[in-house]
This record gives C-alpha cells, sequence and structure tokens, in this order.
C-alpha cells in the first residue's frame, strides 16, 4: 500500500471545504455514523484529523486517528495542541493496527481504494475486523469502482476530476485531481471491484455489508439548490458502506 500525501498534506487538507465534501461526503458519512456519544472509535487514515475531530465532538470517547503519512499526523496533532479533545494521533499502516481495547466504531474516510491488490484489501479488512469489538461497526467512504471512466471530467464543475492510467482492471491506477483556488494536487487510488471488497471484508468476518449512495444536505440544497446537485448524484464518484463484525 503506498500514499502519497507528505509533499501535499495542507493542500488536501484544504479540499476538504469544498462543498461536495461538507455537503455530500460528510453529511452522508455522518449519517450513517450516526449516534456516537461514548463510542469507542478508531479513525484509519484519519489524515490531519478532519473526521477525528468531528467524531470526539460529537461524542465518541475515547478517539484513536491512524495515517501512514508523518506529515498529515503532524498537522493532526499540531491542531491538537491548538484545541485540546483528548484525541491520540500515530503514524502507522492501517494493516498493522492493533489498538487495545477494542473500538465500537472503525472510521475511515477513503482506506480500501489504497489497496493495489486483494492480498492489500484483505489485510485491511483483517485490520479492521481485528480492531472492532463484537457487533462493532465500520463505516467508511470510497472512490465508488462503478463510476464509468466516460463520467472522470464531470466532477470539474465540483472542483475534482478523475483519470483512468492503464486499462480498467483490478489495480488499476485512478488519478483524482483536486482544483483548488491556488492550484491543484493530485491524489492515486485504485481500482477494484465492489464484488472484490465484499469477498474480502466477508472473509475478514465483517458481515451485513451495505452500500450506500450519497446524499446532499438540507443546507446544501438550500445554498446550491437541486440543479446543481444533479449531476453528481447521477454519477457519483463515491460509494458509503456500512458493516458490522
Amino acid at each position: 500500500m503506498t500514499t502519497n500525501y507528505d509533499g501535499i498534506a495542507k493542500e488536501y487538507q484544504a479540499s476538504k471545504l469544498q462543498p461536495w465534501r461538507t455537503h455530500v461526503e460528510q453529511h452522508t458519512l455522518l449519517r450513517l455514523t450516526g449516534d456516537v456519544r461514548g463510542a469507542r472509535t478508531l479513525d484509519l487514515a484519519c489524515g490531519e484529523g478532519y473526521y477525528t475531530r468531528l467524531l470526539r465532538r460529537l461524542g465518541a470517547d475515547p478517539v484513536v486517528g491512524v495515517d501512514l503519512s508523518p506529515a498529515m499526523i503532524d498537522l493532526a496533532r499540531a491542531q491538537e495542541v491548538a484545541d485540546p479533545l483528548g484525541i491520540r494521533y500515530g503514524v502507522g499502516d492501517a494493516r498493522a493496527v492493533a489498538e487495545r481495547p477494542r473500538a465500537d466504531l472503525v472510521f475511515a474516510a477513503y482506506l480500501l481504494n489504497y489497496a493495489q491488490d486483494y492480498a492489500e484489501l484483505l489485510a485491511m479488512c483483517e485490520a479492521i475486523a481485528r480492531n472492532l469489538e463484537p457487533g462493532g461497526r465500520f463505516v467508511t467512504v470510497n472512490n465508488r469502482p462503478d463510476d464509468p471512466p466516460a463520467n472522470f471530467e464531470s466532477g470539474r464543475a465540483y472542483g475534482y476530476s478523475k483519470r483512468l492510467e492503464g486499462p480498467l482492471e483490478e489495480g488499476a491506477p485512478i488519478v483524482w485531481r483536486f482544483h483548488l483556488p491556488d492550484g491543484t494536487i493530485e491524489v492515486t487510488n485504485f481500482y477494484l471491484t465492489l464484488a472484490t471488497m465484499e469477498r474480502a471484508l466477508t472473509t475478514a468476518g465483517l458481515r451485513d455489508i451495505r452500500w450506500h449512495r450519497p446524499e446532499v444536505s438540507p443546507e446544501g440544497l438550500q445554498q446550491w439548490g437541486e440543479e446543481h446537485w444533479r449531476g453528481f448524484l447521477a454519477q457519483p464518484p463515491i460509494v458509503f458502506l456500512e458493516c458490522v463484525k
């Protein structure tokens, strides 16, 4: 598993503020996580702690964030110093994490799409299961594998685009480009089918797998109007998942 965030940590942090990320991604994720008050929570691939902090403010406790990028964890820790919430952050590979006590909720915003093959994906799913209490939940958002490449440029209206490198087959790189006021940044995901993901999740001991399409928040509809979101919702670039150990 490789990530490429160290050189773009601050820029990627800024991309979290794009309207689709707050009014669609964040809105849908928090709806799926539900009431987290008192839930022991592990945020895998936590980045600079955007969702880690949100979950803590919603009452999750204790909260631990883990990310492979030292630059991202540096940003997360700096924000913890500036505004202490009691979150513990660590640099680590999601496949090797073994927190104790186990979590009631394992959360991940864009983790599974960094697996380049089934073996890496299975290792991620096994780590998720290993860190969950029986009955605990895993909630995540992921690049949507069945988003057709012909649709990849349509996201420019929302501040992103995608690019397929090579034929559409398992392990193929899909490059996300975020169009920001001060330039662009790129992040590489990898293509694995929904069926492959379900097989890895099930093999790892996770069940009740449910895929969800994105929803727009009432505030997003009010601010931007239904027509603005029509194209995004018709062929969304992302998909949401929840399952149980």
